[in-house]
This record gives structure tokens, sequence and C-alpha cells, in this order.
């Protein structure tokens, strides 16, 4: 895992769009998941659904399934990051460990990953969260600076989500 961020490129990401257009479906999620790690590295990536009917999401990609199997669920009804990144549609940072715990009820399982960092992406179609793409790091790796380039992974992985939705 690179511990500093690389410039994502033009071909990268055309490379990247070819497989989420034509490859199945675990193959794109993996050209996703081996894209961020160029780009920014990470200790676990992954893409939940949102299942707005029970207020849950629910895991389709892990770069980690040992730790965060596909399939498994969270319920997010009443959550602070619930209303913030699924209702909202925004992102969410955790810049440290005390963050992830304030956050996350499974921030035990998280640290056990090495990971002290987040950034949590909506997953937008026409303004509305249909998922999120998160990805874990170090204590103090992301900041706003980075949202144009969330934006785009984010822009990759939503035509996966919505064909597995």
């Amino acid at each position: 895992m690179s511990s500093s961020k690389q410039p994502i490129t033009a071909a990268d990401i055309a490379e990247v769009a070819e497989l989420v257009a034509k490859a199945e479906p675990k193959v794109a999620y993996s050209a996703i998941d081996a894209l961020v790690q160029k780009v920014w590295g990470h200790k676990l990536l992954t893409v939940l659904a949102y299942r707005a009917e029970t207020v849950e999401v629910e895991r389709l990609y892990s770069s980690n399934e040992t730790a965060y199997p596909v399939g498994g669920r969270k319920p997010k009804q009443g959550t602070a990051w619930g209303a913030h990144v699924l209702e909202k549609g925004e992102f969410h940072i955790s810049h440290n460990a005390e963050d992830i715990k304030a956050t996350f009820f499974d921030h035990e399982l998280i640290a056990s990953l090495g990971a002290s960092g987040m950034i949590n992406i909506p997953l937008l179609v026409s303004g509305r969260c249909v998922g999120t793409l998160n990805i874990s790091n170090v204590a103090g790796f992301f900041s706003e600076a980075d949202f144009p380039t969330a934006r785009i992974f984010g822009a990759l992985t939503v035509p996966l989500l919505l064909n597995e939705a």
C-alpha cells in the first residue's frame, strides 16, 4: 500500500471504464480496487448498496472478504453517518481512529486492519444515494482536497452498483 497519493490519469480512468462497461462485475470491481490502490493505496475498500426500504447498507464488494464478506449488512437508521452520507449524499471523512470509533460500531475490526482514517463516498444517481464506496487508510490521509478524485472513483462504481442493486 502506498502512503502517498499519485495522480489519476485519463488512461487509468479509460481502462477501468472499459472493464466496467464490458467485464463481469467481480473483474470490474477488482479493477476499481486496483486503481484506488495505485492512486491512493488503501487498507480496505468496500462497495455498499443502500437499501432504503430497510435503511441498511449491503456489501457488494470487499477487498478483504475474510473481515468484511460480500452480502453483509449494516443498519444505518437513526445514525448521523446515515443522515449525512445516505440521506444528504455528502462525503464523510474519518480523520483518525477516534473519528472511526465515534462513527462505526465495528471500529475494532477496522483498527485491526491497520485503518485509522476513512473516506465514505456517496454513490449518487440524479441526486439520490444508491450506495457508498468506502476507502480506509491511515490517519490524516484524506481531506476535502480528495473529493474530485473520489468523485471519479464513485462515478466508475455507480454502473456496477446499479447493475447489481
